[in-house]
């Protein structure tokens, strides 16, 4: 896998489908296979079995647990239903490299019966962001140009700007964080980017070989943003002193991007 250059990540020519083309290309021949629901807007249940979780989507959460939905949550699982229906019940799944997550559930790319990428769809929409963890990254830069094309649009999601300071972080969960890099740093346990504020970016010592580290370095002083999960270290018992409380892991070069 070559290293991606992290200037300007997210922005590259935006490439769009129009009526039956699409630029996330189906690869090959994939059988049809029957939907039994949509659990949200990147979750469908198969009728084979199979819950399979969308690679390169991730759409805002439905509420659970007493939690009120996020913003566009329903719109996206009422989106991916539709597409779900207009392709008679019927896509074609491709399960990614690493084919399978911590629940369980398949990781595949979903297509419908003409071909057309629904993880493409739903990002140029503005119902869901982009995500890359590799190894599943093989159609990140279309998803990419999907993604510019809804945020120049203000589409869905980005209606309201989700980007939240680095120093305003104060929950678990996914975010797109914005900040200053104090510092870049590493070790035995990985490269450790201090943000602005109490957050750390974390590349994992087996994902380095991903990521240009010189390039790494040059983003000191530089403001950013990341995306990802954040985890709260406190959960864990109290940080270290001078440990960040938040962690954001960040899984592939398409989570960050240097600004101007």
């Amino acid at each position: 896998m070559k290293k991606a250059s992290l200037v300007g990540a997210f922005f590259v020519p935006a490439i769009w489908f129009c009526g039956a083309q699409a630029s996330c290309p189906l690869p090959g021949k994939l059988p049809e296979v029957v939907v039994q629901r949509v659990v949200d807007g990147d979750t469908l249940y198969l009728q084979d079995g199979r819950r399979i979780r969308m690679i390169g989507l991730n759409s805002p959460e439905l509420g659970k647990r007493g939690r009120a939905d996020e913003p566009f949550a329903v719109a996206a699982h009422q989106r991916l239903e539709a597409l779900v229906a207009a392709s008679a019940g019927r896509v074609k799944v491709s399960p990614g490299e690493d084919d399978q997550d911590n629940y369980g559930r398949t990781l595949a790319h979903v297509y419908d019966r003409q071909g057309r990428n629904l993880e493409e769809q739903l990002i140029a929409e503005g119902l869901g962001f982009l995500v890359a963890v590799a190894p599943n990254v093989d159609l990140v830069q279309c998803q990419q140009a999907a993604e510019r094309q809804a945020r120049q649009a203000g589409l869905g999601i980005w209606k309201k700007s989700p980007v939240t300071r680095a120093e305003q972080i104060d929950a678990a969960g996914f975010a797109l964080v914005r900040g200053r890099v104090d510092s870049v740093q590493r070790n035995r346990g990985g490269i450790w980017m201090e943000m602005q504020g109490a957050v750390v970016l974390h590349i994992a010592p087996d994902l380095q070989r991903n990521f240009d580290a010189s390039m790494l370095k040059r983003l000191e002083g530089r403001t950013i943003e990341a995306r990802g999960w954040v985890v709260d270290r406190s959960r864990r018992g109290a940080p270290k002193p001078g440990q960040a409380r938040w962690m954001l892991p960040v899984t592939d070069p398409a989570m960050l991007q240097a600004l101007p």
